[in-house]
């Protein structure tokens, strides 16, 4: 049985889909694609249909991530298909678990740096959208760092359901 993951961030185009690219990747070098699904959503539809943003491209591209991505809206009947819902700020976390159906939906719901323990009390991968390259080179050591726990985490919930 498939394990689904899906990032979402504010508009899908900047955290969420690096998350997602870079979390596929981390699924594909230990040989779970066959058992994790991972994608993406925002909370809101302003970039519905739209790739990821410029910047997010090339910072993944540079380092080796797939890029291609379309937008789209977190819509609260995907609970029911879904395993994990991994938020990359406090703001989404709420948001989430606000639209959430039920008390087990709400419970799918994390914040992605809470799978890095070396983040501390600062849980929030910080909308780089507004700023230069510099803070999408951030985001993804972010998201790379807080990918080894949550990889950790996936992998043994999806090997438990196949075996």
């Amino acid at each position: 049985m498939t394990y689904r993951v899906c990032f979402v961030c504010t508009g899908n185009i900047c955290r969420s889909p690096m998350a997602e690219s870079v979390f596929r990747a981390r699924v594909a070098e230990t040989g779970l694609e066959d058992l994790v699904e991972v994608d993406s959503a925002g909370t809101g539809g302003w970039h519905q249909g739209d790739g990821a943003d410029p910047r997010t491209v090339s910072v993944l591209d540079d380092h080796g991530y797939d890029s291609a991505h379309t937008a789209r809206q977190f819509q609260a009947s995907w609970f029911a298909r879904l395993d994990l819902v991994i938020a990359l700020d406090a703001g989404h976390l709420k948001a989430l678990r606000r639209l959430a159906p039920t008390e087990e939906d709400a419970r799918k719901v994390r914040l992605l740096r809470s799978y890095d323990p070396a983040a501390g009390d600062d849980l929030d991968v910080p909308d780089p959208y507004y700023g230069g390259l510099d803070g999408f080179e951030e985001c993804l050591e972010m998201v790379e760092a807080a990918s080894t726990g949550l990889l950790a985490a996936v992998r043994h919930e999806a090997e438990g359901r196949a075996a």
